[in-house]
């Protein structure tokens, strides 16, 4: 089974080899009609403390790290969010 790979943007590096990313989604509500976003933040394991706040990156699904690192860093893809 291939692992799920996902892209958003890093909003925290203060842990140690950890940064949280921010997934956006978009869906359609089901009364309204209209498009709205829902987000979600997940721990990803970072072993050279690269990432920093802002960057854009991808998350792939990995053998648990610790508690709440399930996800592992692949690669940035641009840098800076206005």
């Amino acid at each position: 089974m291939p692992k799920r790979v996902m892209q958003g943007v890093v909003v925290s590096d203060k842990g140690d080899k950890t940064v949280v990313v921010r997934v956006e989604r978009r869906i359609m509500h089901p009364v309204y009609k209209k498009i709205i976003r829902r987000s979600r933040k997940f721990h990803a394991h970072d072993p050279e403390n690269r990432f920093k706040i802002g960057d854009l990156v991808r998350i792939e699904e990995c053998r648990p790290v610790s508690r709440l690192k399930r996800w592992q860093v692949l690669v940035e893809e641009a840098s800076g969010q206005p």
